[in-house]
């Protein structure tokens, strides 16, 4: 490691997350070569395509550094590593109320919180979000606090509805989803998803598409009533601060932000039981593989 120059921190990990979604496009290589400067996570190392040292979940002590941060638990988008020494503030204390363990998921929340964003959801609407992976679920988990909103989780896998229960959501499969919705959120990553959104949508909806394909292909049926129903189709991705917000806040007061959303005990449903890192890479391909059922893999060093 660097020595800990001044203005900065050496952290020692206590927990790591895996993000499945964009680490088993990376593990298999297919990050798109239009891609390779954007995908770039903070800190990582080496260059795209696969083996890169890739991650942004770290949950962390402070074990050098200023006085002030000695000691104090902290998030920092990391890849996977025992210990690392970076800017001071590229590390963003806990609250008190949000344990080490569950802070993990706090890039997933600013991710789910810049597309809600995005998406505008109001009060009393009926808001449909396809995919009930970690991102998913955290965006039907925002969506259900809203006064009045009626928020269906929708997936292949019908284990999600017990899910869906404990985030307070419902749950459909995609035949028996509800339609003529004021939003569609996407989040399953594959093409029949996205399909399935445009049917759900209502008049003049919008369907906002926070999946990410990589160099995958997806072709949509949109020679059917797409265009007479005047549906808006839309991308949200975390690498800016959402435009309704862009003018006021930073990419940091968002992640503080993220982070103050994990205090609720019930978002500990999305966490699998924790791998040691020394095992990880025998582990690692099962927990990237098709239907391995992990959402959020949590690491312990």
């Amino acid at each position: 490691m660097a020595p800990v120059g001044a203005g900065d921190v050496r952290v020692a990990a206590l927990h790591s997350a895996v993000s499945r979604g964009t680490e088993a496009l990376i593990f298999a290589a297919r990050v798109p070569p239009s891609e390779h400067q954007r995908m770039r996570a903070p800190y990582m190392g080496g260059s795209f395509p696969f083996p890169v040292k890739y991650g942004y979940s770290t949950v962390g002590v402070v074990e050098a550094g200023p006085s002030a941060l000695i000691g104090r638990k902290v998030f920092v988008l990391h890849p996977h590593q025992t210990r690392f020494v970076i800017p001071s503030d590229a590390a963003v204390p806990l609250p008190d109320n949000v344990p080490p363990a569950r802070a993990i998921l706090a890039a997933n929340m600013e991710t789910a919180l810049n597309a809600v964003w995005d998406a505008a959801p109001g009060p009393a609407d009926h808001i449909a979000v396809i995919g009930a992976g970690v991102v998913g679920a955290l965006v039907a988990w925002l969506c259900g606090k809203l006064p009045g909103a009626r928020v269906t989780l929708i997936d292949v896998n019908p284990a999600r509805a017990a899910l869906a229960t404990t985030l307070g959501v419902g749950f459909a499969l995609p035949e028996d989803a509800p339609g003529d919705c004021d939003l569609v959120v996407h989040a399953s990553g594959s093409g029949k998803g996205l399909a399935t959104a445009l049917t759900l949508a209502g008049d003049e909806a919008t369907i906002l598409d926070i999946s990410w394909y990589g160099a995958d292909h997806v072709t949509l049926p949109l020679g059917g009533a797409y265009h007479s129903r005047r549906l808006k189709l839309m991308s949200s991705q975390v690498g800016q601060v959402a435009p309704s917000h862009r003018a006021r806040w930073s990419h940091r007061r968002r992640l503080a932000a993220a982070l103050a959303l994990l205090a609720d005990p019930v978002l500990e449903s999305l966490i699998a039981p924790a791998v040691n890192f020394v095992d990880l890479p025998v582990r690692l391909p099962h927990i990237l593989a098709p239907g391995s059922g992990v959402l959020c893999q949590r690491i312990d060093y």
